[in-house]
């Protein structure tokens, strides 16, 4: 089942339709990274953007670790 997340980004509204389960992390984290209830400016955007790449990134370090320590493992 189709959701929808409205975000206001420089004074207009988006809309995102996204499916369900991932709808429900989505909205979490949505609320986490911008004001979910007024207007959020580009360096908001930008912000965020910044900050779940660098989670990326992380996360991404970690499974490299771990495939070398799998790897060497056998």
């Amino acid at each position: 089942m189709s959701k929808k997340i409205s975000l206001r980004i420089g004074s207009v509204l988006h809309d995102v339709v996204v499916e369900e389960p991932f709808y429900d992390f989505l909205v979490k984290q949505v609320a986490q990274d911008f004001n979910i209830s007024g207007n959020n400016d580009l360096k908001v955007l930008l912000k965020a953007y910044v900050k779940k790449n660098h989670e990326l990134f992380i996360q991404e370090q970690k499974m490299r670790e771990l495939i070398l320590k799998l790897e060497n493992q056998n």
